[in-house]
């Protein structure tokens, strides 16, 4: 069978489970070959290896299920960067660039402020940070700047991924300016001993209500629920865990610090009123490529923490 023949009929039998199902066998092929596409093309006329219709079959049957592609290659583009994925981890979705465009563009912003220093520290945190997708290229956006970076999460097996990715696409002066910490939320930072003010706080927490959870994870997605349910403490609104995490973040905040939360379309504007409640000023919602509402934006600007329940 030649490649050509073998993605045509992988195509053909992903179209009963798949809307993508060109796509999906494009990128099944590209993962078997080890090749992109433009070299997949150039290899239509070729027969496929015994050891490599196999591997097809497999991930054929592993989409079938409802397998994403991502975790069959394990691999995802995000922000222009070739990501390393695992079922550890929440796939990075083009949703969440967003928050990263806004945090690249504030610490630009806070440089050309300061005499346009781009080797004035930055410190950010990354929290929930998953895949890493959203410290990593913020970090790799600003090769030319001192950043300094905390990324944390409750899964050492995310952070595992995390730390991958971090090895594969920056480079060994922006890893020694990282750490890695486990743990829930802005924990670990109170115990590592390291920088407790951040100039800026990135987060992409689990948001979805439990019961949405459920009917999400119904089409063999397999995605972690340890990364999707945000309900805990008797929630139903998917804010539970947003609503232990704004007050740490006020408090590990510079004055003036910025906090940048991706949240749902169903409960973004709730999320903003969690943060003007807990004393962040200029609370913003940005919408998403799809013009839903998704990112949260605020600052610190009080000089003092305030113990507000939200």
């Amino acid at each position: 069978m030649t490649v050509f023949e073998a993605k045509r009929q992988l195509a053909a039998e992903l179209a009963a489970v798949s809307p993508t199902a060109r796509l999906d066998a494009d990128c099944i092929m590209q993962h078997i070959l080890g090749c992109d596409k433009t070299r997949l093309l150039m290899l239509h006329g070729q027969e496929l290896s015994p050891q490599q219709h196999k591997a097809l079959l497999a991930a054929a049957a592993q989409r079938r299920t409802g397998l994403p592609i991502a975790y069959i290659t394990g691999h995802k583009e995000f922000y222009g960067l070739d990501f390393t994925v695992t079922p550890d981890v929440l796939i990075p979705k083009p949703d969440t660039e967003l928050l990263v465009e806004h945090a690249v563009a504030a610490v630009q912003a806070a440089q050309e402020a300061q005499n346009n220093a781009p080797h004035s520290p930055c410190f950010i945190a990354d929290i929930c940070t998953g895949s890493g997708c959203i410290a990593v290229s913020v970090l790799h956006s600003l090769a030319a700047g001192a950043v300094y970076a905390a990324l944390t999460d409750i899964s050492p097996a995310a952070l595992d991924v995390a730390r991958t990715n971090a090895e594969r696409l920056l480079t060994p002066a922006q890893l020694e300016r990282m750490q890695f910490l486990q743990g829930d939320l802005l924990e670990p930072l109170q115990q590592a001993g390291s920088v407790q003010q951040f100039d800026m706080i990135l987060s992409n927490p689990p948001y979805i209500p439990a019961a949405d959870v459920d009917d999400l994870l119904k089409d063999g997605r397999s995605e972690p629920r340890l990364a999707l349910d945000g309900d805990c403490g008797g929630s139903t609104d998917g804010l539970g865990i947003i609503r232990r995490l704004i007050p740490q973040v006020y408090a590990h905040l510079k004055q003036g610090g910025l906090f940048l939360l991706e949240t749902g379309e169903y409960n973004a504007k709730a999320a903003a009123a969690l943060l003007t409640a807990c004393g962040f000023s200029d609370v913003t919602i940005y919408k998403d490529m799809a013009g839903q509402l998704r990112l949260v934006e605020g600052r610190r600007q009080d000089k003092d923490f305030r113990q507000a329940k939200v």
